[in-house]
C-alpha cells in the first residue's frame, strides 16, 4: 500500500503559513471525501431498497400466480395445465423470496451499516474538531493580540501576569486542538480506504451466498421441469404462427370480396329475398316518440327468439323483449319520408313498433320472417320446410298470366248476363273469341287496395274535389227497409282480400287476372291477416256487414255488378266487378276480391239468381214461374238456397274469430 500524506505534529505548536497551508489541503480532500460519502450512500440505499422492493414484488408475484385460477375466465377452457404449472412457479417464487429477504438482511448489515457508521462516526469527528480548532486559534489570537498591547511601565506587573497566563492557556488549548485536529485528519486517509471497500465485500458476500443458495434450490428436478415448460410453450407458440397466418389467409379472402359487402343497398332492383326464414337478426332503427309531435330513432340490434322479438344494445349483456310476434301482422309503411319501414301490429289490432331496415332485402326479410314467426311455424317438429311450403302455397295459387289459353273453360254459376244461357237449370258459358293480354284487362301499375276503405271511384271523386265521403263505407243507417221486400235473403262469411280498378268488364278473365294480382301482392308483401264479413246478398243488393257491430261495410247494388265468377282451381276465391258512375260523368270498372267459407260457386250461384229477380220482377207471369221452379222458406217469404244444413255456409260459425289467415 503506498504511503500517504501526514500532518506533522511537531508543527502543530509552531502553527506556521505553511503548515496552515498543508492543512488546508486535507481540510478540503476531507470535505470531498464527506460529498462523495452521501452520495455513495444514497446509491447502496437504493440498492438496498430495491431488494426490499424485489422482496415485495415476489411476494406479490407469488399471490397473483394463484389467483390466476379464481378469475373464472369466460374462456378459460383447456388452461388446466396453466394453472398447474403457476402454482408450482408460485411455490418457486416463494423459496425465493425467502433468498431475497436474506439478502436485503446481508445488504444491510454489511454494506449499509458500514458506510452509515464511517460517515457518522469519522466525518462527523472530522468536522467537530476543525469547529474546536477554529475556536482554539481564534481565542489564541485575541490574547496575543492583548498581550502585545501591554505598556512598559512597572506599575501594571498585575497585568502583565494576568496576561502572559491567558496566552500561555490559550495557547496550550489551541495545541492540544490542533493536536487532535492533525491526528484525526491523518488517520482519516487510512479509513477512508477501509470504508470504501468494506461495504462492497458486504455486497459481494451477500450475492454470493444468494446466487449459492439459488443454485443449491434449482437442482435438476427444476431444470428438467423448465424444459418441459419451454416445450409447452414453444407448442403453443407453433399453433399460435399457424392460427395467425389462417387468420391472415381468412382476412384477405373477405377484403378481397365486392365492395357491394360494405354498400348497404347495392342491388335495390333485384335483391335475393329469403321469404322462407323463421329466425332473424340485425341492426334496425327503432322509432320512438319524445313528445306529442316529435320523434327519434335509435339504431339497435334486434333478434327473433321463439316467438319473441328481441333487442339487445350495444354493450349490453343480453336482450330484452320488444314484442310478442305470435298472431301478430306485419307490413311496410311510409313513415316520416324514411325507406324501408315496416310496422308491427298486435292481434288486438293495435299500433305496435315502427321500425327501419337499411336496405330493400334487409326489409322485406325481416317482414317475411316476421309473418312466418306469427303463424307459429316455429313450434313446428320441421320450421324450416312448413315455411318454404306455405309460401310456395301462396304463389301457386296465383293463375299464371299464360295460362288463360292453356285452362279448359269449365262449367261456371256466374258469368255476364250477357254471354250465359240458362239451359236444364245449368248456367254454359259462351266460348270467348280470344284470349285478351294482361293489360288489356288491368292497366300496369295500377294500385291495389287490401282493406274496405273507400271503393275505387269514391277515392277518385274524393281527391277531384267532390263532397266528403264516409271513408269507411258505413252507412248512417243500419237497416235496409228493402231487405224486407226481398225474395233472395242469403249469408255467407268472407274475407276482403283486396280490389283495383279494372279496364273491362267483358270477360270473367278480368277477375282471374285480379285475384292473380291481389295475391301476388299479398304474397310478396306478406299480408296474410284478414277479417272476417258478412256478405248478404238480396234480390237488390250486395251488403258486406260487420259481424260485430252489424254496420254495413259497403253496399253494392244488384244492378252495378256486371262480372262475377270463382276461381277455377281454389274454389274458396271469388270477386266480381262493379260498374259504377263517376262525378265527371264518366265510369268506373272495379274488381273486388273474397275468400269464402263455402265455394264461391254458392256465392256466384246466389248473385245470378238475384239479378235473374231483378229481370223477372217486371213481369209478374215470369216472376212466379220463376218462384215455382225455386224453393222457398217455411212461410214462403225468402228463397232457400239449399235445403240442407252446411258447415261451410254462410251461417256464422261461434267458435271462428273474426280474424283468421288468408
Amino acid at each position: 500500500m503506498p504511503a500517504v500524506d501526514k500532518l506533522l505534529l511537531e508543527e502543530a505548536l509552531q502553527d506556521s503559513p505553511q503548515t496552515r497551508s498543508l492543512l488546508s489541503v486535507f481540510e478540503e480532500d476531507a470535505g470531498t471525501l464527506t460529498d462523495y460519502t452521501n452520495q455513495l450512500l444514497q446509491a447502496m440505499q437504493r440498492v438496498y431498497g430495491a431488494q426490499n422492493e424485489m422482496c415485495l414484488a415476489t411476494q406479490q408475484l407469488s399471490k397473483q400466480l394463484l389467483a390466476y385460477e379464481k378469475q373464472n375466465f369466460a374462456l378459460g377452457k383447456g388452461d388446466e395445465e396453466v394453472i398447474s404449472t403457476l402454482h408450482y412457479f408460485s411455490k418457486v417464487v416463494d423459496e425465493l423470496n425467502v433468498l431475497h429477504t436474506e439478502l436485503a438482511k446481508q445488504l444491510a448489515d454489511t454494506m449499509v451499516l458500514p458506510i452509515i457508521q464511517f460517515r457518522e462516526k469519522d466525518l462527523t469527528e472530522v468536522s467537530t474538531l476543525k469547529d474546536l480548532f477554529g475556536l482554539a486559534s481564534n481565542e489564541h489570537d485575541l490574547s496575543m493580540a492583548k498581550y502585545s498591547r501591554l505598556p512598559k511601565k512597572k506599575e501594571n506587573e498585575k497585568v502583565k501576569t494576568d496576561v502572559v497566563k491567558e496566552v500561555a492557556a490559550t495557547r496550550r488549548k489551541q495545541h492540544l486542538s490542533s493536536l487532535q485536529y492533525y491526528c484525526a485528519l491523518n488517520a482519516l486517509q487510512y479509513r477512508k480506504r477501509v470504508a470504501m471497500m468494506e461495504p462492497m465485500i458486504g455486497f459481494a458476500h451477500g450475492q454470493i451466498n444468494f446466487f449459492k443458495k439459488g443454485a443449491e434450490m434449482f437442482s435438476q428436478n427444476m431444470n428438467s421441469f423448465l424444459s418441459s415448460v419451454a416445450d409447452m410453450v414453444q407448442s403453443i407458440q407453433v399453433e399460435l404462427e399457424a392460427e395467425a397466418e389462417k387468420m391472415q389467409v381468412s382476412q384477405q379472402e373477405l377484403v378481397s370480396v365486392d365492395e357491394s359487402v360494405y354498400t348497404p343497398d347495392s342491388d335495390v332492383a333485384a335483391p335475393q329475398i329469403n321469404r322462407n326464414l323463421i329466425q332473424k337478426a340485425g341492426y334496425l332503427n327503432l322509432r320512438s316518440k319524445t313528445g306529442l309531435v316529435t320523434t327519434t330513432w335509435e339504431r339497435l340490434y334486434f333478434f327473433t327468439q321463439g316467438g319473441n322479438l328481441m333487442c339487445q344494445p350495444r354493450g349490453a349483456v343480453a336482450g330484452g323483449l320488444i314484442q310478442d310476434l305470435d298472431n301478430c301482422s306485419v307490413m311496410a309503411v311510409d313513415c316520416e319520408d324514411r325507406r324501408y319501414c315496416f310496422q308491427i301490429t298486435t292481434p288486438n289490432g293495435k299500433s305496435g313498433i315502427i321500425l327501419q331496415a337499411e336496405s330493400r332485402k334487409e326489409n322485406e326479410e325481416w317482414i317475411s320472417a316476421i309473418n312466418n314467426i306469427s303463424r307459429q311455424i316455429y313450434l313446428t317438429d320441421n320450421p324450416e320446410a312448413v315455411a318454404i311450403k306455405l309460401n310456395q302455397t301462396a304463389l301457386q295459387a296465383v293463375t299464371p298470366i299464360t295460362s288463360f289459353g292453356k285452362k279448359q273453360e269449365s262449367s261456371c254459376p256466374s258469368q255476364n248476363l250477357r254471354n250465359l244461357e240458362l239451359e236444364n237449370d245449368k248456367i254454359v258459358p259462351t266460348a270467348a273469341a280470344r284470349v285478351p293480354d294482361a293489360d288489356e284487362l288491368i292497366a300496369p301499375g295500377t294500385p291495389i287496395q287490401f282493406d274496405i276503405v273507400l271503393p275505387a271511384t269514391e277515392f277518385l271523386d274524393q281527391n277531384r274535389g267532390s263532397r266528403r265521403i264516409n271513408p269507411f263505407g258505413e252507412t248512417e243507417d243500419e237497416t235496409f227497409p228493402e231487405a224486407e221486400d226481398s225474395l233472395l235473403q242469403q249469408m255467407f262469411i268472407v274475407r276482403f282480400l283486396g280490389s283495383m280498378a279494372v279496364k273491362t268488364d267483358n270477360t270473367t278473365k278480368v277477375i282471374y287476372e285480379a285475384m292473380r294480382q291481389v295475391l301476388a301482392a299479398r304474397a310478396i308483401h306478406n299480408i296474410f291477416r284478414t277479417t272476417e264479413s258478412h256478405l248478404l246478398v238480396t234480390s237488390q243488393t250486395l251488403r258486406l256487414i260487420d259481424p260485430q257491430t252489424q254496420v254495413t261495410r259497403a253496399n253494392f247494388e244488384l244492378t252495378s255488378i256486371t262480372q262475377f265468377a270463382a276461381h277455377q282451381e281454389n274454389k274458396r276465391l271469388v270477386g266480381f266487378v262493379v260498374r259504377t258512375s263517376e262525378s265527371t260523368g264518366g265510369e268506373a270498372l272495379s274488381t273486388y276480391v273474397f275468400e269464402s267459407n263455402s265455394e264461391g260457386e254458392k256465392i256466384c250461384y246466389a248473385i245470378n239468381l238475384g239479378k235473374e229477380i231483378i229481370e223477372v220482377q217486371k213481369d209478374p207471369e215470369a216472376l212466379a214461374q220463376l218462384m215455382l221452379s225455386i224453393p222457398l222458406t217455411n212461410d214462403g217469404k225468402y228463397v232457400l238456397l239449399n235445403d240442407q244444413p252446411d258447415d261451410n255456409d254462410g251461417s256464422p260459425s261461434e267458435n271462428r274469430g273474426a280474424e283468421s289467415e288468408a
